[in-house]
Order: C-alpha cells, then sequence, then structure tokens
C-alpha cells in the first residue's frame, strides 16, 4: 500500500510541475510553489526527483515525448494505398499533433536560455515524423502515383503546410477549420505531385 502511496505522490507532483513549468519555465518556479500547488512538502520531491532539475528533467520526458503520435503516424503511413496513406498521415496530423510538447515553459532552462535537452529530444521526434513522410512520398514516386522528385524538400513542404496551422494555433492561439485546411492541403499536395 504504501509503493501506492508514493507513486500517487510522485505523480501528483509531477503533474503539478508539468503546469507550472509549462507556464512559466523552469527558473520562475520555485520548490515551494511546487509544493504549495501539491500540498507535498520539500522533501517528498526531493525524494522521489533528487531535486528541482531531476523534476524538471522528468517532465520535460513526459510532455515533450511524441512516442504516441509517431506510433499513430506510422500506423497510417502503412495504408496499402499510397494516397490513402498519405491522406491519413495529414489527417492524423492535424488532429493528434502533441501541442502539448511545445510548450514554451519547458524549453526555458533559465530565464533567457534554451534547455539543450528538450530541444534535442523534439529535434529528434521530428526528424522521426519526416521519416515517416518522406518514406511514403518515397513510395508514391516508385510507384508512379507522383512525380520524381526530391523527396525530402516534398516532405518539407508538406510538412510545413501542416506546421503552420499547428504553430499557429500553439504559439499565437489562431484557431482555424482543421477539416477545410486538411482537404485543401491534400488536394493542393496531389495536385503539386502530378
Amino acid at each position: 500500500m504504501q509503493a501506492q502511496e508514493h507513486r500517487a505522490t510522485a505523480e501528483r507532483i509531477l503533474e503539478s510541475a508539468s503546469k507550472l513549468f509549462a507556464e512559466k519555465g523552469y527558473a520562475n518556479v520555485s520548490v515551494r510553489d511546487i509544493c504549495r500547488q501539491t500540498g507535498t512538502t520539500a522533501p517528498a520531491i526531493y525524494y522521489h526527483f533528487g531535486s528541482k532539475k531531476g523534476l524538471f528533467d522528468a517532465v520535460a520526458r513526459k510532455q515533450i515525448s511524441m512516442t504516441g503520435f509517431i506510433a499513430e503516424l506510422a500506423r497510417a503511413s502503412e495504408a496499402a494505398d499510397t494516397r490513402k496513406g498519405l491522406e491519413a498521415v495529414i489527417a492524423t496530423y492535424l488532429s493528434s499533433f502533441p501541442e502539448h510538447a511545445f510548450d514554451a515553459g519547458l524549453y526555458l532552462r533559465d530565464s533567457a536560455s534554451l534547455d539543450k535537452h528538450s530541444a534535442r529530444r523534439v529535434s529528434e521526434d521530428l526528424d522521426r515524423v519526416r521519416t515517416i513522410v518522406s518514406g511514403l512520398i518515397e513510395r508514391g514516386v516508385e510507384e508512379g502515383h507522383f512525380r520524381r522528385t526530391d523527396v525530402d524538400l516534398a516532405s518539407d513542404c508538406l510538412l510545413g503546410m501542416l506546421n503552420r496551422v499547428i504553430f499557429q494555433h500553439i504559439h499565437f492561439s489562431k484557431s482555424s477549420d482543421r477539416e477545410t485546411y486538411r482537404r485543401f492541403v491534400t488536394e493542393f499536395f496531389f495536385r503539386a505531385m502530378k
């Protein structure tokens, strides 16, 4: 029973710290802030995470991970028909992108410096996303559905169009009709690749 209580406490600390770090960044959140938010004590934080830095690292590992999203994209890309696969990837990207992974506070170690571990983690995940999209486009070229082109540049163009909607929402709180945008991007990309 005590092990369950420890796990529950650690999870409560992690959840509250996630919100605080995402909103304010590492430097602007104190251990005292986290204790107040969770109803715990500093020793509980140190017991579970070793330090404030250890807690921040645990939050970043949990929040910045795009593993589930990448798995969804990979499944979508496996459709037998290349066009259907690409349509599914576009729809999945716009409907399931893990926006919480880009909360600005998770990248700020100090008030003016970017946390290199967080940035590297998300960069590696975005490279995996690009690999999935490139593989699908390459398959379309090989099957004759798409014209011969630089697959990496085509992938970058498609992802750029998708990221525009996602990051306009994340960074500027701009909303858009994602279904209309999905249809437009899909049609635009397929016409460009003929």
